[in-house]
């Protein structure tokens, strides 16, 4: 889920040689298995023990909670400065193809699709949905660790009263639940044959010449060998 796809006046994609296309560098993988690490360890801390299993969850939650914010604050600096946000944000051409997929779906259109840049309008969309809902819980999980005691601050569960601690969990509550439903389907796609391209892409880093000429639109996501 990092935003780096590149468009047209932005500096083109270096493939690592004639045959790889680099789509992720090594420091986006890094970030997401950590925020992937982050977000099942938090998870598991929540609601396992609901779940009945018993075992010292708080202090791994809160602090696997802080790991998760600290992952954020870069992964969005270095998405400001070093890469083009915008390449998340659906635009005209996103809309124009998934409208396009979809008459095509229900046998009413005529035209095709045409192929994506780096992101398909699903995996943008996805990554909006995954950006509102992990800052929800960050924001609602920070105001919630001033109910609890650690070796860094002393609680004081009196900053709010108990109808504000109410929509503070709410929101913390349902933000967790949801974001359960987009990790199986992140999960589901991942596992998908036809997607073990952008799968393999996360371990390695890089995708086949062919991968990239099949999948994907060269005009929205220009690449250049090295020589």
């Amino acid at each position: 889920m990092s935003a780096s796809e590149t468009s047209a006046p932005v500096t083109p994609v270096v493939a690592e040689t004639g045959e790889r296309v680099l789509r992720h560098q090594l420091v986006d993988r890094l970030y997401h298995w950590l925020m992937a690490a982050s977000v099942l360890i938090l998870m598991g801390s929540a609601f396992l023990p609901i779940a009945g299993w018993k075992f010292e969850w708080v202090s791994l939650h809160w602090m696997t909670g802080i790991v998760l914010t600290l992952l954020v604050l870069i992964h969005i600096v270095r998405a400001l400065i070093w890469q083009d946000w915008r390449a998340m944000i659906p635009d005209g051409a996103d809309i124009r193809n998934g409208v396009r997929s979809i008459r095509a779906a229900v046998g009413g259109g005529e035209l095709a699709p045409g192929k994506p840049g780096k992101y398909k309008i699903l995996q943008k969309l996805y990554h909006l949905a995954v950006a509102i809902l992990v800052l929800a819980i960050i924001a609602s999980g920070l105001l919630m660790l001033l109910k609890i005691d650690t070796p860094f601050w002393k609680r004081n569960p009196y900053w709010f009263d108990n109808d504000t601690w109410g929509i503070v969990y709410s929101v913390h509550g349902f933000a967790s639940l949801a974001m359960i439903t987009l990790v199986m389907i992140h999960i589901y796609f991942a596992l998908r044959p036809d997607e073990w391209w952008l799968t393999r892409s996360m371990f390695r880093g890089t995708i086949s010449r062919k991968e990239y000429a099949e999948h994907c639109d060269a005009s929205r996501w220009r690449v250049e060998d090295r020589a």
